[in-house]
């Protein structure tokens, strides 16, 4: 078992979204990807936010992604699950960038928490200016060479000029982010006024979310410090001046969070299991809208 050198651990005492002081636990989830250790999720009783609290402070969070296996970085170890991930996400690709980038022009792009630097790449490839940032060193030498460009370290956004992009992604990172205030604020300032916000989140209310439990890979606690839902994060980014005008579902993440769930429940056939409730979280969702990850678009709000 992975053991963390030092547990130091702050807790929040305001809600990130609505800056509430009043909470109640959720529910407490292992985190069965690396270290087995318990941490709990705090519900704000205002807006129904929920947080991981308390969480790894800044000195320690990095220990809790040491692993071959953690897939958003490059140079996995083979398995049933790097393979199955690598396949969804080429799959993913084509249909990530023609929902972003539907009804605008191309331009600047900025991909926060680029990773390997995928869909940078494929931005690259259909004419856009590409700028991405990365806080792991290997994923950022990784993507530099990858996409033929500097990416830079999460500290470099403020260098970028105000109102300079056109599209500002980020996919499956800002459950990650501690601070949150600092990311909008940021996000305002260099996005361009008739910009587009694009922000992909996993579904703690969709069916395999609540199949699971406690196992669904997608609470991926502590490295999930935010669990959003379509309330939660439109009143985050209303503060900021964004407004929600879509939401479009990741359907295939259904079966990858299926299968990493299955995999930590130990069961077996696990992959069979997987593909069927990742398609009947799918069929679920067609109704409820709930999908297992959802993208959400938003733009600027006007100022007339």
């Amino acid at each position: 078992m992975f053991h963390v050198k030092q547990d130091i651990y702050k807790t929040r005492k305001y809600c990130p979204v609505c800056g509430n002081d009043s909470f109640k636990q959720h529910s407490v989830v292992t985190d069965y990807f690396l270290t087995k250790k318990e941490f709990s999720i705090s519900q704000c009783k205002k807006c129904d936010f929920l947080f991981t609290n308390p969480y790894p402070d800044d000195s320690i969070i990095s220990e809790y992604y040491k692993s071959d296996s953690y897939l958003s970085h490059p140079k996995s170890k083979f398995s049933i699950f790097s393979l199955v991930y690598n396949l969804i996400r080429r799959l993913n690709i084509k249909n990530k960038y023609r929902v972003v980038t539907k009804g605008i022009e191309v331009g600047n792009v900025l991909d926060i928490g680029c990773g390997s630097g995928d869909f940078l790449n494929y931005c690259k490839e259909h004419n856009w200016k590409i700028y991405g940032v990365e806080p792991n060193t290997e994923a950022r030498e990784f993507a530099s060479k990858r996409v033929g460009e500097e990416i830079f370290h999460p500290d470099h956004q403020k260098y970028f000029q105000s109102q300079s992009f056109d599209l500002i992604t980020l996919w499956h990172v800002l459950e990650h982010i501690d601070d949150l205030d600092v990311q909008f604020a940021e996000i305002k300032r260099i996005l361009k006024s008739t910009g587009r916000l694009v922000i992909a989140l996993p579904n703690y209310k969709s069916y395999d979310a609540n199949l699971y439990g406690n196992f669904w890979a997608g609470w991926d606690v502590p490295r999930h410090l935010h669990h959003f839902d379509r309330s939660t994060i439109s009143i985050l980014a209303k503060r900021y001046g964004f407004n929600l005008e879509n939401v479009y579902p990741m359907v295939w993440d259904a079966y990858y969070v299926s299968l990493l769930s299955e995999k930590y429940l130990n069961s077996r056939l696990f992959p069979l299991k997987a593909l069927s409730n990742g398609w009947k979280s799918n069929s679920k969702a067609r109704k409820t809208l709930e999908y297992s990850s959802l993208i959400y678009i938003f733009s600027s709000e006007s100022m007339d």
